[in-house]
């Protein structure tokens, strides 16, 4: 087992997927100078109860490690900083001897299972996914810069899970949680299926008169 910083936000963070935090708080500076003396991750975790900033959180119990990869410095001891997600882990024990959240943690990699049925599954995966950015492009006007898909079952699953964008982040934990590869990937490919058929409606509508596209289906409330 081992020792963790935590990090409680309102995102969840897949392995071999990237995070980008704007730094501010006093004990999260003090948190991301550690990890980056020493060299070490820390992890990320979904608030469960609690807030994001200036308060405590209860966070989920899964989270994923997260290595600093950029830091930028700003003025008055702020920082952006950029973290790549790697290892899935499982919280035994919280502790609050420091400013920020630490926990005692155990590393939980994902079952894999036999290879050629986690090749099927991304096979029926890919088409939804790639319908699903086409789409959002025109919706949102937007270019996707698409990523370079691995190879690797397990870290494309991961990749198409945090390029999701409407999804509930407890629908994120419930995907970040699986403890089988062929269960993840099912998973994705429901939410993926649900959010093309909801975009295929959207661009309909967008054709109506009168309808405002992005103000009907992303608004605040």
């Amino acid at each position: 087992m081992l020792e963790l910083p935590l990090f409680p936000l309102n995102s969840v963070l897949f392995p071999g997927t990237l995070i980008h935090l704007h730094i501010f708080e006093e004990r999260y500076k003090e948190m991301i100078s550690l990890c980056l003396d020493s060299k070490q991750p820390f992890g990320v975790v979904l608030i469960a109860e609690g807030t994001e900033a200036f308060g405590s959180a209860k966070p989920h119990m899964i989270g994923c490690t997260a290595r600093i990869a950029r830091v930028q410095p700003l003025e008055h001891g702020r920082m952006d900083i950029t973290a790549v997600g790697q290892e899935r882990f499982e919280i035994q024990s919280l502790h609050y001897e420091h400013p920020y959240l630490t926990g005692l943690v155990e590393m939980r990699p994902i079952e894999r299972g036999n290879m050629r049925t986690l090749i099927r599954a991304v096979e029926q995966l890919r088409p939804p996914v790639m319908r699903y950015l086409d789409i959002l492009s025109r919706v949102e006007n937007v270019q996707f810069q698409l990523p370079d898909w691995p190879n690797d079952p397990v870290a494309f699953a991961y990749l198409a899970a945090g390029i999701l964008q409407q999804v509930p982040q407890t629908s994120k934990q419930a995907l970040l949680a699986s403890n089988k590869a062929v269960q993840l990937l099912g998973r994705i490919q429901g939410l993926y299926q649900f959010e093309v058929t909801l975009l295929e409606m959207m661009v309909a509508r967008s054709e109506e008169p009168g309808e405002d596209l992005l103000n009907t289906f992303f608004s605040d409330n």
